[in-house]
């Protein structure tokens, strides 16, 4: 039996604790470190692909190269160093950026945070996708802000329910419309040019601030890429990590937007953890510079496609008719939709009994809805793991349809 804890603070907590989401992937964390279950909740990326000898090398430089400097205090923006070499890298994207368009963050989590801070009222209304990022909910939700989703279909975000929605909101102009548009996390969908162009478009007109956040953007096994909008207007603010090709544990992301916002978000960002780490940035640029990264990003590409496709199969194989689920170029996750009365946060302990974890749709939506979906991933277990983990969630699905026909049947419940 769990014990009861009597906080004898809360009333003194401030108002934005009450609105602060809980991250309906971190709570998983414990659970999926059992060694009987099988993880499909976690994005976290294959980092025993990467050359650790390699990886050593370029840690191993940082010391020698810039000495106690690499243990030191560094400024807020981030290293020169590193900014520069942000700029090389979204070149492969044709973004043309120079470093004061830059500021190096914590991993793009901290991006999230240092944005919604610098930009949102309590009330402030702002447009996400429906479904979303859930750490981007959980970001922006304890600056108190009225969050609208727009549903996605298989091309990204519906452009047309955005701009029915902003007729709606009239003169409450949104502070900014934040969209993943590569290989979405969680759908797995990826926005067309032509709905990116007019996203552009909708942004120029209104005066509403851009935000594309794109962390997977390296990591496309099916298609041809599609032109990032930061490419297209220099006012979109544009999200990076390292996290999702080399290693998360550097927590090393950035922002690519004006000077004048990145201004206020330097602010903001001295205030929170002074300057990012000097030793985790310089680790950073010997790995790009002084590695065959490319080569070793082509190999985790391939074991990811391998990964996605092992699911898709298995998918085929095991799950029943009524499910339906995205089919991703790229990143991490793919979408299951079930059935209406199939409850995933209800199921959620029956599929841990099983072995398995998931993330629940609900926990993806702004503003309700997703009960019948989940979150898949595909990225860290192996292909084997994948398909016997399927195989498991499937007969639980099968358990709660039986259950709901049983009702039916019984005359407990209308169809």
């Amino acid at each position: 039996m769990a014990r009861m804890v009597f906080d004898e603070w809360a009333g003194s907590y401030a108002d934005r604790m009450h609105d602060i989401r809980r991250s309906a992937v971190r709570d998983l964390f414990a659970a999926a470190s059992r060694s009987d279950v099988i993880s499909l909740s976690g994005g976290m990326p294959e980092i025993s692909q990467l050359p650790l000898d390699l990886v050593a090398r370029a840690m191993a430089a940082a010391i020698e190269e810039e000495g106690v400097q690499a243990l030191q205090y560094g400024v807020a923006t981030g290293r020169i160093q590193t900014r520069k070499l942000v700029c090389e890298l979204v070149r492969d994207f044709d973004i043309e950026a120079r470093p004061e368009n830059v500021i190096i963050t914590s991993g793009a989590q901290q991006a999230l945070d240092l944005l919604a801070k610098t930009f949102i009222n309590p009330g402030d209304p702002i447009i996400t996708e429906a479904p979303t990022y859930v750490g981007a909910l959980q970001a922006f939700s304890q600056y108190q802000p009225e969050m609208h989703g727009i549903p996605l279909d298989d091309e990204g975000m519906r452009i047309d329910l955005l701009e029915e929605e902003l007729d709606r909101l009239g003169t409450r102009k949104p502070k900014f419309i934040y969209t993943i548009p590569n290989f979405h996390n969680p759908a797995g969908v990826t926005m067309t040019l032509e709905r990116r162009r007019r996203l552009v478009e909708i942004s120029r007109e209104r005066g509403i601030l851009l935000i594309e956040d794109d962390p997977y953007g390296r990591l496309r096994y099916a298609g041809e890429p599609i032109a990032c909008m930061r490419s297209m207007d220099e006012n979109v603010v544009y999200l990076g990590t390292v996290s999702k090709v080399f290693a998360p544990g550097t927590r090393t992301g950035w922002i690519i937007a004006p000077v004048p916002i990145l201004d206020k978000v330097n602010l903001c960002k001295q205030g929170t953890d002074l300057c990012g780490s000097t030793l985790d940035q310089v680790t950073v640029e010997h790995y790009f510079h002084d590695t065959p990264w490319r080569e070793t990003n082509e190999r985790l590409r391939q074991a990811y496609a391998e990964r996605r496709q092992a699911m898709l199969d298995a998918l085929e194989e095991f799950f029943p008719p009524e499910a339906t689920w995205t089919r991703p170029d790229g990143g991490f996750f793919l979408w299951v939709t079930l059935p209406r009365y199939v409850d995933t946060n209800q199921m959620l302990p029956l599929a841990l009994d099983q072995g398995v974890t998931y993330v629940p749709g609900a926990g993806c939506y702004p503003d309700g809805g997703g009960d019948s979906s989940m979150r898949l991933a595909f990225c860290y277990e192996s292909p084997e793991n994948i398909r016997e983990a399927i195989r498991r969630l499937a007969l639980v699905i099968e358990d709660r349809m039986e259950l709901y026909r049983a009702f039916i049947k019984a005359g407990a419940i209308e169809e």
